[in-house]
């Protein structure tokens, strides 16, 4: 296999402002709040749910859920959850922290099984979302940036668990 080089999309400089751009958005529309429930959504949103946490100042927590709808690179059109919450989330404010929206079947699965466990509040916060692939509508309070419908890695994204930890958002053409 050839050597595959990301070219970068979104630089580090751009994300880092996103993001407390995004963390005092958040810090403003929960404040007064006791406590902010973040969950990520795991693989991809590792990095920026860390570096997002780290930039705001309001009580918060931490939790992780795993979905999958990828097998072999290609979608299987079927969400499964691979892990779950750890801890209860009626009557708490969540917030949930999301590395990329596609075509967004696997978020509106994600935000309807959360909706049934009856949160105070329930909305999501997205780094990338690909709007020309939308196929089901997810309400996103907060997007740090729409991209064109390319392959991105880096800042937690990946091509077959490779390019996930680069500091930017770089563009792979995967080979056939």
């Amino acid at each position: 296999m050839s050597e595959v080089r990301p070219t970068v999309l979104i630089d580090e400089a751009t994300i880092a402002a996103k993001v407390a751009e995004l963390a005092a958005q958040i810090d403003r529309d929960y404040a007064g709040v006791d406590e902010l429930i973040l969950v990520g959504v795991l693989k991809g949103a590792f990095i920026f749910l860390a570096d997002l946490s780290r930039k705001l100042t309001i009580p918060r927590a931490v939790d992780f859920i795993a979905l999958s709808t990828y097998a072999n690179s290609t979608t299987t059109g079927a969400v499964r959850m691979i892990m779950d919450l750890r801890r209860n989330i009626e009557g708490k404010h969540v917030l949930v922290v999301e590395d990329i929206v596609d075509t967004g079947h696997t978020l509106a699965y994600l935000m309807k099984n959360l909706a049934t466990r009856q949160p105070a509040s329930l909305a999501c916060c997205a780094l990338v979302r690909k709007a020309e692939r939308t196929e089901v509508e997810v309400p996103l309070r907060y997007l740090g940036f729409d991209i064109p419908n390319v392959w991105v890695v880096g800042y937690g994204l990946d091509w077959a668990e490779r390019f996930r930890t680069l500091p930017y958002i770089g563009v792979v053409t995967p080979e056939a």
